[in-house]
């Protein structure tokens, strides 16, 4: 039995560490450690977590990592956006394009991690920490989690390969989740392929003990269904005959006119949802989905969504969406352009195929 745990960030050496890694009976550990905050991710986080990730690959000590959050409200509710208003702000958006290249290659070696990787998203997930929950090989939800990619609330697009996740959930439902920032329940998250497992939250100590036993049966999969629970009825899988007919449209706005054609009453609050979001933000989120399901790999949707949001960054919509929702809260952005019929879809096509200053994977 070993046990490291990680160095402090650039905060004050009294200050908690953001992330504490430990190994114990072959199971590596790591846990975002910012509670207060929800767990959102800062860079030196996602360095830190690269780096524990990257040091166990060949390390015969650990055969499995556990990914889960400190505290009991969230997971991880996302990225530091505040930071990406004060970059923009400070016309300093490379360093937000140096955070998503950071993030998005944790993203993907997550995903291609040669070992198990339990991610146990107990309460609030969303944004980064689907990026990190959401591509792992066993992907844990609890009665207490909410999953969601928000980005359209802020002018913004889904990524960390939410992209790739959202094209890929049955029928148009990954659309409707992505256009409209829903947020999905535990037995939402496992219709639409976001999770795998239901485990109460009471039995996570218990779970993560046995993992470190690993009695009879043996393997990570087999072990996680001792505790596993069948969720009750998914209320997205439920809206999905409407969802299909409407989202599958080919365009922001006929999606938004069919919407307003059906008579659930879902239907029409989806529509108003929508015309209250960035026309900018939904056009390019359309647009990434869709490409996303034709995507090849992961990787392949990372490097869509990297080249968006490198453009989008630069886009007075995300300054003006996090100034409303987050900076001063007065929840009324002001979108330029503030209507869908005032974008010119196929500009915005090709500025979202353009390539970055800096290549992703370099």
């Amino acid at each position: 039995m070993t046990d490291t745990t990680s160095p402090a960030t650039d905060a004050a050496p009294t200050a908690e560490p953001e992330v504490l890694a430990s190994v114990t009976d072959g199971v590596g550990r790591i846990t975002l450690n910012r509670p207060r905050a929800l767990n959102a991710l800062s860079y030196a986080m996602i360095g830190l977590i690269t780096h524990h990730l990257e040091a166990w690959r060949d390390d015969s000590e650990v055969a499995l990592v556990v990914l889960d959050g400190a505290g009991d409200r969230g997971f991880c509710a996302g990225g530091d956006i505040r930071a990406l208003w004060e970059n923009a702000s400070a016309g300093s958006n490379a360093d937000s394009r140096t955070f998503f290249r950071e993030e998005y290659r944790l993203n993907a070696i997550i995903a291609r991690y040669p070992k198990p990787v339990v991610a146990i998203m107990d309460g609030i997930t969303m944004g980064g920490g689907i990026g990190l929950g959401g591509h792992a090989s066993i992907r844990i939800v609890t009665e207490r989690s909410r999953l969601a990619m928000p980005e359209t609330r802020i002018g913004f697009s889904p990524d960390v390969g939410g992209t790739w996740l959202l094209g890929r959930a049955p029928g148009e439902l990954g659309t409707h989740l992505g256009l409209n920032a829903a947020t999905m329940t535990p037995a939402d998250a496992i219709a639409a392929g976001f999770a795998d497992y239901l485990v109460p939250s009471a039995a996570l100590p218990h779970l993560v003990q046995a993992l470190q036993e690993r009695a009879d049966p043996g393997s990570p999969p087999e072990i996680v269904l001792l505790f596993d629970e069948t969720p009750g009825p998914s209320e997205l899988e439920a809206r999905r005959e409407w969802i299909d007919a409407c989202y599958s449209a080919s365009t922001v706005a006929e999606i938004i006119d069919r919407l307003r054609a059906r008579p659930e009453s879902e239907a029409a609050r989806a529509a108003d949802e929508l015309e209250a979001l960035s026309p900018t933000g939904l056009t390019a989120t359309l647009a990434g989905i869709r490409s996303a399901r034709a995507a090849s790999s992961l990787e392949q949707a990372l490097e869509g969504e990297y080249r968006t949001v490198a453009w989008l960054i630069d886009q007075p919509d995300l300054r003006e969406g996090i100034r409303a929702q987050v900076v001063d809260k007065d929840r009324t952005p002001r979108w330029s352009p503030a209507t869908l019929a005032e974008i010119d879809t196929d500009a915005v096509l090709a500025a979202i195929a353009q390539e970055p200053p800096e290549p992703l994977w370099a």
